[in-house]
């Protein structure tokens, strides 16, 4: 068997990019609002390794104890404005690297940077292109800092915005200031977006399809239809939404004491070609053979929805939560093993102890499953993540995380990440499971 260990870049080599990050953005010059391109550009180390745990038994999905796994991704954001409110986006990427397990053993997988596809040598991957067009339509004028995939310059308080092409659904919708970015906040998949929302995604996690969102006052409507990938978690997208995905969210923005806050409610509705649980065992009874949802696929609609709250409470702290649900006698489609979710967490910049700039982050998530699903995985079903071969004594999954984000200048972030994960894969019988990560972070 070829090795199928990642080769990183070596450590010097990346500090000296990473170090050169600002420098190169002080050579470009700060973006206007009358510059009609933009270039950014970021680069993300992740090392992560697990400490033994015990382990009975394992199955195909299963967490392995022991064992360290680094994944490296650099990407490029360029974009052009055509016309007025119109921006053009391109984000060409390069990816290597595994996550533990190949990315699998846990239903909320401990790195986000982690695809479902690893590759030892580095490649390329066109991960982003997409249109948006912005529509003012009154209100006051607002400024807007320059970010990749965002021009910097002035836009209405009320407005339309409509993105086509190819992009991510976590770009528009379940969105949170506090957790919805493992480069630079949680790293944990069901802290940095709802466990049970299934999302429209490939195996690297994007998808095609469109966006509309109407902004008006406190107030925001967002709708979105994008394609499924061709088969449960696969790496190949539908072209002509056969199998698809409806998104809306409605977002309120509130003051509360003074202090910002959101409130988003999200709701999905799968369609495609899913298994039912209780047909892949009915199934499997009559064969003598384990279950497997891809024998007993048929049309059907797969429904959820989640709620996402943050609140800064302090000019240096803010909270999130997040709490969701999903249909549980199906198979989830591209996302991960989880029915249902509950999530709650904070972060606080580090002024207090003369680090403005630093973060540290802490957050707890429970998932859980339905009956039906546990009862596919004991009889020794294989999940998107998880499958140990049997689950004789099932529980909650329930992870904490911790981070520490030091940035020693601008556009540099070093990050120690800890998670303890209780019951991985659902299963009483393994675990718990200690996890550690060094995240380097460069951008500009």
């Amino acid at each position: 068997m070829a090795d199928r260990r990642p080769f990183p870049p070596h450590p010097a080599l990346l500090a000296g990019a990473l170090l050169s990050v600002p420098a190169l953005a002080q050579d470009a010059g700060p973006d206007t609002g009358s510059a009609p391109w933009a270039v950014h550009a970021q680069a993300t180390l992740v090392t992560q390794g697990v400490f033994g745990f015990r382990s009975p038994y394992s199955g195909p999905n299963s967490l392995a104890s022991r064992q360290a796994k680094e994944t490296f991704d650099a990407t490029l954001y360029a974009g052009v404005r055509p016309w007025d409110g119109a921006e053009l986006w391109i984000n060409p990427e390069v990816d290597q690297g595994f996550g533990l397990s190949d990315t699998l053993g846990v239903a909320g997988f401990p790195s986000a940077e982690a695809y479902k596809v690893g590759k030892s040598a580095p490649y390329v991957r066109l991960q982003r292109l997409f249109f948006r067009q912005t529509i003012g339509l009154g209100g006051e004028s607002e400024a807007i800092e320059a970010a990749a995939n965002q021009f910097a310059g002035r836009r209405r308080t009320d407005r339309l915005v409509l993105t086509i092409g190819k992009f991510g659904v976590g770009d528009v919708f379940d969105t949170n200031r506090y957790a919805h970015d493992p480069r630079g906040d949680f790293l944990n998949w069901t802290i940095v977006d709802a466990g049970t929302f299934d999302y429209a995604a490939d195996a690297w996690g994007y998808s095609t399809g469109a966006a509309a969102e109407w902004y008006r006052g406190a107030w925001t409507l967002r709708l979105g239809v994008f394609n499924l990938s061709k088969v449960p978690n696969g790496e190949t997208l539908e072209r002509d939404f056969s199998q698809n995905q409806l998104d809306l969210e409605i977002e309120h923005r509130h003051l509360l004491a003074g202090h910002s806050g959101a409130v988003r409610v999200t709701l999905f509705r799968n369609h495609g070609r899913f298994g039912r649980f209780d047909d892949a065992l009915a199934l499997a009874a009559g064969n003598g053979k384990a279950p497997d949802t891809a024998l007993v696929r048929r049309a059907m609609d797969r429904p959820g929805v989640d709620v996402n709250l943050e609140q800064e409470l302090t000019a240096t702290l803010g909270l999130f939560a997040r709490a969701g649900l999903a249909d549980g006698a199906i198979e989830p489609y591209d996302f991960t093993d989880v029915d249902r979710s509950a999530a709650i967490g904070g972060a606080l910049k580090g002024a207090h102890w003369g680090r403005a700039d630093d973060t540290v982050g802490l957050a707890m998530v429970v998932n859980g499953i339905t009956a039906e699903h546990r009862r596919y995985l004991d009889a020794g079903g294989i999940g998107v993540l998880v499958g140990d071969g049997r689950l004789p004594h099932p529980g909650a999954e329930a992870i904490a995380e911790a981070y520490y984000d030091w940035q020693p200048r601008k556009g540099i972030d070093v990050t120690i990440d800890y998670q303890f994960i209780a019951n991985p894969g659902y299963n009483r019988d393994r675990g718990p499971a200690n996890v550690v990560a060094l995240r380097l972070h460069g951008g500009f």
